[in-house]
């Protein structure tokens, strides 16, 4: 039982041993070991800006996905792939306002939705104009969805919504850009060929930094009731919903799913007329792809520190020859071949470890100058732990693969012929 016990610390006392000459070694050969674990050290830090760089990346898209709103669920028209509506004319594809009608009181995983539909026109206030001004009509329940509220007057009214009437909401850049005034709730506005009263100036759309910190740039958003824009044009239009919470997307995207069936007399078996999409399932998706691709650009990039672990196993050969008399010196005092293994193979880990330490320190400053770089969006760039934790480990694994050749020639020196080398 003491034996069992004091194995354990001969071990470490031997480890510790073998450390200690191996540092002394790497210490009186400084050039060389640089010169040596310089592939470990490129491989490293090669291996670790890379990650650094998909993990900014990653943190920034999240960050994005995180303002643009997690619980939103996405619902469109289309023609299927297969089925015999696989050419049916758009009117019998589009949606039908009736055919939301109940929609809350039969999917529970829904908080509430708005239609939208969109068209391109022409503003004017006053003497001043400006073409292609983006058009929505929406519903209540829109800003509920996007977050964004009226920062000037209200939103529209149910009865502007039932009766669908000649109202509007402005973005402060399209107000600023025709210089209305800065509280322009009441005054008039022309879209196109109609005129509308403004009720209030909402939020500007949130900047999203992947798109360069300017949401969308310099496009002008007015806003009008759904039932207005539907009723002079019938058009294509989408829907907007948002869960009660992104736990419970997927429920809430099987309960649309279900109950526009229903609505579009979808009989079992044919595909459907419309594509349902959640935010919660593109984040997943997204971490999945990001998560192969790290994996993906680590290990070709890893490839270099497999060249290397060949430079630290040519180095060992060579330190084996040199240090052949000082091997034979040692067994001749009753060393064994297993000293001589450790020994040796301790020093090549340590040398691969040491390179993998330069190489992570070399690999954040390449992370600090990459976060740095104007408008890559990489400012959020950083080295995880795990990365470090692993970028080490893969060294010392290299250094007991590709030294364990140069020690097992080491162990297995004759001490007499070892005595004799010149």
């Amino acid at each position: 039982m003491k034996k069992l016990l004091l194995f354990p610390l001969l071990f470490l006392q031997l480890i510790a041993q073998s450390v200690r000459l191996a540092m002394a070694q790497i210490w009186a050969n400084k050039t060389r070991s640089v010169l040596t674990t310089l592939g470990i050290i490129i491989g490293v830090a090669s291996v670790t800006a890379v990650i650094a760089a998909l993990s900014g990346l990653k943190a920034k898209i999240m960050q994005d996905v995180q303002t643009f709103g997690t619980n939103k669920i996405f619902c469109w028209p289309t023609w299927p792939e297969t089925g015999p509506m696989k050419r049916a004319s758009w009117q019998v594809i589009r949606f039908l306002p009736e055919q939301f009608e109940g929609l809350l009181d039969n999917c529970p995983s829904v908080k509430c939705f708005t239609k939208i539909t969109m068209t391109n026109n022409s503003v004017r206030y006053q003497d001043k104009s400006l073409e292609s001004v983006r058009v929505y009509g929406i519903e209540t329940a829109w800003h509920e969805i996007e977050s964004r509220k009226p920062i000037e007057g209200g939103t529209f009214s149910l009865v502007d919504e039932m009766q669908g009437r000649m109202v509007c909401l402005v973005d402060p850049g399209l107000r600023d850009k025709l210089r209305m005034n800065r509280n322009c709730v009441g005054d008039f506005l022309n879209i196109g060929d109609f005129t509308y009263r403004v009720v209030g100036v909402v939020e500007k759309q949130p900047s999203f930094a992947m798109f360069g910190g300017g949401g969308r740039g310099e496009e002008y958003e007015v806003f009008i009731p759904f039932k207005t824009l539907y009723r002079y044009n019938e058009r294509w239009f989408q829907v907007m919903a948002a869960s009660r919470s992104p736990e419970v997307s997927e429920e809430a995207k099987a309960e649309l799913t279900f109950f526009l069936r229903q609505k579009r007399n979808l009989k079992p078996g044919l595909p459907n007329t419309f594509n349902i999409e959640t935010v919660a399932s593109g984040i997943k998706t997204f971490q999945t792809i990001a998560a192969r691709f790290t994996m993906v650009a680590g290990g070709v990039v890893g490839i270099s520190l497999l060249v290397g672990g060949i430079g630290i196993m040519n180095i060992m050969l060579v330190s084996v020859s040199e240090r052949t008399r000082e091997i034979g010196l040692r067994k001749a005092v009753g060393a064994r071949n297993s000293d001589i293994l450790t020994q040796f193979l301790v020093e090549a880990v340590v040398l691969c470890c040491i390179g993998g330490l330069l190489g992570v320190g070399l690999g954040q400053f390449m992370t600090s100058i990459i976060a740095k770089i104007p408008k890559a969006n990489l400012d959020k760039a950083f080295i995880p732990l795990w990365a470090v934790l692993v970028s080490i480990g893969f060294s010392g694994l290299v250094g007991v693969f590709f030294g364990m050749f140069p020690a097992v020639k080491a162990a297995n020196l004759d001490p007499i012929e070892a005595l004799r080398h010149e």
